[in-house]
């Protein structure tokens, strides 16, 4: 026996490292037809570590102190050795943790990664969702630009609609009658330290959850029911390492590719990732000409613009999340993968899609007659999605689905 052997073994007296290893990479047989669709999972999880590993070296120079904390941003910018890359590689991270989270969501939407007995999978999924709006929302204000302060201003004043508590919880989220120093300090203790600790909790529940049911895939079939009489292992799976980890790591060069060039070239992307308002310091006394949130929020914004009533406009942009919590359970269809369903489901799955990207579109956009009309529509057809699913889902004429994955 080598003495690396001996090493590995006597972790595994003491930490379960081998059998940790088996259970989740050599030995997790996932579904061997797997594909563009199912590089995302892991892409989220590599912006994940660029987003902490990055984020922990920004706060080695960044001050969460409202009289330094844009000087700082500035600092880090122009002084400190190779900052403005790790700045840009944060702010990048960002919106592409939204990218490919958004394309996660999209692929479990056609292909029924939701449903049983993936329920649990998909509401974890939606709360790691949840606390990341929440951990973009709070950083988003600790450059203490003039879009940071402002925006963090009028999403936190939405929470004054709601009756009776409204205002104290206003005033407990800002810590002040305003956005100020005492904001700045709690969003950045969120952002830094709690947010992190609750996403990497539900990451690895995620993940955890998944390998104990098993991955799904484009057929929607359960491999784990046809299985070798002898060995037990799927008949129509292969061994996530090495097949999959390394055809993960051909989407992950693929990935950084575009993320460097975005990083290098083009790190504001005409506004969409850093709005130039943000270069300006914060001031209290002078309002921006149009404030709005960053494209990942928009479309939950275009919703809450397109109700008259301020209190309903706040649920209507709370239920847009809310909702999609229920769709294992809203989804009748007899079988899982947009492959085997009908003309019904495809059409209005594609109306969904389209009213998403309206509504996120709309909701950069300076509001008008004609875009609250189109708001109106758009939000109209993304709650009809979840709402009529029942319902479609259940007449829709569907394919027969074969037993195994065709070859």
């Amino acid at each position: 026996m080598s003495t690396m052997q001996k090493f590995v073994g006597w972790i595994d007296e003491r930490f379960p490292l081998t059998s940790n290893w088996k259970t989740h990479l050599s030995e997790y047989y996932a579904p061997k037809n797997f594909n563009f669709w199912y590089f995302f999972g892991s892409l989220a999880l590599l912006v994940l570590v660029i987003q902490i590993v990055t984020g922990i070296f920004l706060t080695m120079n960044y001050k969460p102190d409202a009289t330094l904390a844009f000087a700082s941003v500035e600092y880090i910018m122009n002084d400190v050795e190779w900052g403005w890359l790790i700045r840009y590689m944060h702010s990048t991270g960002a919106s592409m943790f939204f990218v490919v989270v958004y394309l996660h969501m999209f692929r479990g939407l056609m292909y029924g990664s939701y449903r049983k007995p993936r329920e649990l999978i998909w509401v974890f999924g939606m709360m790691i969702y949840l606390a990341l709006m929440a951990e973009a929302f709070m950083g988003y204000l600790l450059p203490w630009g003039q879009m940071s302060f402002w925006g963090a201003q009028v999403i936190i004043s939405l929470f004054g609609a709601i009756p009776v508590i409204g205002d104290a919880l206003s005033l407990w989220i800002r810590g002040d009658f305003v956005v100020s120093d005492a904001t700045l300090n709690r969003f950045f203790a969120f952002h830094v330290i709690a947010l992190p600790l609750v996403l990497v909790g539900l990451v690895a529940a995620h993940i955890i959850a998944l390998h104990e049911v098993g991955s799904n895939n484009p057929e929607g079939i359960e491999i784990k029911k046809h299985k070798d009489p002898v060995t037990h292992i799927p008949l129509d799976g292969i061994p996530f390492h090495p097949y999959y980890s390394v055809k993960d790591i051909m989407g992950v060069v693929v990935f950084l590719m575009v993320f460097s060039a975005i990083v290098f070239f083009a790190p504001e992307m005409g506004g969409w990732f850093l709005e130039p308002d943000n270069f300006i310091p914060a001031n209290p006394f002078k309002t921006p000409e149009h404030i709005v949130p960053l494209w990942y929020f928009t479309p939950f914004y275009a919703i809450l613009r397109a109700v008259p009533d301020k209190l309903m406009g706040v649920v209507g942009m709370g239920a847009g999340v809310m909702i999609m919590f229920f769709l294992p359970w809203l989804d009748r269809s007899k079988v899982k993968s947009i492959r085997y369903r009908g003309t019904l489901y495809k059409s209005i799955l594609t109306l969904f899609i389209i009213s998403f990207i309206g509504l996120g579109y709309l909701g950069t956009q300076a509001p008008t007659p004609t875009y609250t009309m189109m708001a109106r529509i758009f939000s109209v057809i993304y709650f009809s999605f979840f709402i009529f699913m029942p319902w479609y889902t259940k007449i829709d004429k569907t394919k027969p689905v074969p037993e195994r994955i065709p070859e």
